[in-house]
């Protein structure tokens, strides 16, 4: 017993056994996904971004590439204006080293995005380490992310939202470094940082107003870090700049007008005239009420964070209320406390009042979700104090301390089924919903729009049918799904499948996501052989053709 408590005391050990462990869990598993709907999208865009530079930097030696000539160029491509910084050394090292399965590299992305989200996970330790004052607490939150169903999912194939979540995590925490000690080396390391998370997603930008109003706050209250704030951000503003546009391609002919219009491109997704199912109708994008986003946080964010974040809330008001805001903004983890609020509530009220297009519930903002935790995490830390805290032994004070005894219990329990169904409906955590019943969910929400699921449908077919050709189809809309994840499958499995058209399909098999069709099929469209059903709710139907 006294190994392990003075184990489990040693920071340096418990940390990097939890690091090094979750390393190792996205190495075992990122082969079990499929391919998500953006993904050839985001290669095409690196792969344009790429041959753009190569042109710049090398025009004879790229001009002589057989490869190239199929690659669009970036003044006619469509997503130029999304960030390549991530896919960008991925797909030169593609290109450089294809190997003979194609499957291979994607793989390799998903294990890269994983990695970051490890990363990111890292930052979120230290963001909780600074604030709360142990590094236990610090490493609760980053448990707390990985034990987000929604998130982890997706930290396996999600190299756009969960990339920048972790880009922008390890940018507030370069800010919050650059802010405690002002330095021309942290100024530049802040910089990177920022143009990394720019570079990624427009969205980075809001960097610049929280660094600049955060950086003004530590001025008014720290006079004595005037001057050196002020060089600092002198540094920090052109570095970034520079940078910004280093690592951005399509910035390099006109930085500020393709900047403005990359951001106005994020902003409402001009190109995009697509529908939702959402409470259980089909809304355009552009037509989407305010509540879109926090009505898809909750019901997709475990309830027990949902929870703690409520506490952690009150914990907040209730200190600004007990000492005024100018006094309780003396307080250095006061200014840490509005860092987190603004980090939270900024973008997401922006989005509110602004009416911004999203689409695929809130993964658009999964970037805020860091702060959440954070604020999650003081409030059980609130609750776990206030439980230790001695009492008198009057029967009144004896209730309370068996009330939050119990209530951290409860906590204790919901967290701990979370992991429970992460475990039992690996790999498909990315469709969480957290206390919907099954029928609620397919009745008001879309599910797997990512089309991951097609994968382990096409497995199951290939196991059920031993023909050496295997028609298969789908809707038009999500024939895509079907046509990569075929390739995602060994070389062998993959010969066997014969993409066909539904009305062609005749003897073969009808693959479902239920994405733009809620509900069930008619006989007419074949028999159910196979359902994955997730929490209740069916994300995939395969359906056999007479």
């Amino acid at each position: 017993m006294a190994f392990f408590y003075t184990f489990f005391r040693a920071r340096r050990w418990v940390v990097r056994l939890f690091f090094g462990a979750l390393v190792l869990l996205g190495i075992a598993l990122h082969r079990d996904y499929g391919m998500s709907w953006d993904e050839p999208a985001d290669r095409l865009s690196a792969f344009v971004s790429a041959k753009y530079v190569a042109l710049r930097v090398a025009p004879e030696l790229a001009a002589r590439q057989p490869r190239l000539a199929d690659i669009p160029d970036i003044r006619s491509h469509a997503d130029a204006d999304h960030g390549a910084l991530f896919m960008l050394p991925l797909v030169v090292l593609e290109a450089l080293w294809p190997g003979p399965d194609p499957a291979e590299w994607a793989y390799r992305r998903h294990l890269a995005v994983f990695l970051l989200f490890v990363a990111g996970a890292w930052g979120v330790y230290r963001l909780g380490r600074e604030r709360l004052g142990s590094w236990r607490w610090g490493l609760l939150g980053a448990g707390l992310l990985v034990l987000s169903p929604r998130l982890f999912g997706e930290a396996f194939y999600n190299a756009k939202d969960l990339v920048f979540l972790s880009l922008f995590t390890l940018a507030v925490l370069t800010l919050l470094w650059l802010l405690r000690q002002p330095t021309g080396g942290r100024a530049l390391l802040h910089a990177a940082a920022t143009a990394a998370a720019l570079d990624v997603r427009s969205m980075g930008v809001v960097l610049l107003p929280l660094t600049l109003g955060f950086a003004a706050l530590e001025m008014a209250y720290r006079p004595k870090e005037r001057r050196p704030l002020a060089g600092a951000l002198a540094l920090y503003l052109p570095a970034a700049a520079v940078l910004v546009v280093l690592g951005w391609p399509y910035l390099w002919e006109h930085p500020v007008g393709n900047f403005v219009a990359a951001l106005r491109s994020f902003s409402h997704f001009g190109r995009l005239k697509i529908d939702v199912f959402y409470l259980g109708q089909f809304v355009s994008i552009r037509e989407l009420p305010w509540h879109y986003a926090p009505v898809w946080l909750l019901i997709t964010t475990p309830w027990p964070y949902v929870a703690l974040f409520g506490v952690g809330l009150v914990g907040m008001s209730g200190a600004v209320w007990q000492a005024g805001p100018a006094q309780w903004l003396r307080r250095a983890s006061a200014r840490y406390d509005l860092l987190l609020l603004a980090w939270f509530f900024g973008p997401l009220l922006a989005v509110m009042v602004l009416h911004s297009v999203l689409y695929d519930g809130w993964r658009h903002l999964y970037f805020i979700y860091p702060a959440f935790l954070l604020i999650a995490v003081q409030g059980l830390q609130w609750l776990w104090r206030a439980w230790q805290t001695r009492l008198d032994g009057a029967p009144t004070d004896r209730a309370r301390r068996v009330a939050l005894g119990a209530v951290l219990a409860a906590l204790a329990l919901g967290t701990a089924q979370v992991g429970w169904r992460m475990v039992a409906e690996h790999p498909f955590q990315y469709v969480y919903f957290s206390f919907l019943p099954g029928r609620a969910i397919e009745q008001n929400f879309e599910r797997d729009w990512w089309g991951l699921s097609i994968k382990q449908g096409l497995e199951w077919v290939l196991a059920h049918d031993a023909r050496p050709q295997v028609p298969v189809s789908m809707d038009a809309r999500t024939e895509l799904t079907l046509q990569i994840n075929a390739k995602m499958l060994p070389p062998a499995a993959r010969a066997r499948l014969r993409v066909v058209s539904p009305d062609s399909a005749v003897g073969g098999y009808f693959l479902s996501i239920h994405r733009w069709h809620p509900g069930p099929y008619p006989a007419s469209m074949g028999q159910p052989v196979h359902t994955i059903r997730v929490g209740g709710a069916t994300i995939l139907t395969v359906l056999r053709r007479r």
